[in-house]
């Protein structure tokens, strides 16, 4: 059974191959061993995940992605990620990566937060990006071979 949604709040976001990326995400679940409930990607707009921002972890700044772990246990995870359209498709821009390859790594990188790996210090960073450039390529070549 599949436990992984997307929905809008104030943006759509045409997300191809949805059922692939579906499955695609419960496999990083499975690689990182975290069992997980229910899973709701929430795509919305700059402003709104500035207000989540504000009123939940009262910091005054955008951001691409929060990520709520809403479980009382370590698993099975049951959370809420929010992404913000606007700031990745400017990330998209300003990195000069295609915006269908920004949006599956913030996907990726909203998975490994609820499995528990954290950004907040360079060297957590750094395993996050090693981590998100893994299995980018893994969802690539899997999904997408040459």
């Amino acid at each position: 059974m599949l436990n992984i949604f997307f929905h809008y709040i104030d943006r759509t976001l045409p997300l191809p191959n949805k059922i692939k990326l579906r499955h695609f995400i419960l496999r990083v679940f499975e690689k990182e061993k975290t069992n997980i409930k229910r899973i709701n990607y929430i795509f919305c707009s700059d402003e709104y995940l500035l207000s989540i921002n504000k009123t939940f972890l009262q910091q005054d700044f955008y951001t691409d992605i929060i990520a709520f772990n809403l479980s009382d246990s370590i698993t099975p995870v049951e959370g809420e990620i929010y992404i913000s359209v606007d700031r990745v498709r400017e990330n998209s821009l300003m990195l000069k990566v295609k915006k269908e390859e920004e949006f599956v790594r913030v996907i990726i990188h909203g998975a490994l937060h609820l499995c528990g790996h954290k950004d907040k210090t360079e060297k957590e960073l750094k395993l996050m990006r090693k981590m998100e450039d893994n299995y980018l390529m893994l969802f690539k070549n899997f999904y997408f071979p040459k």
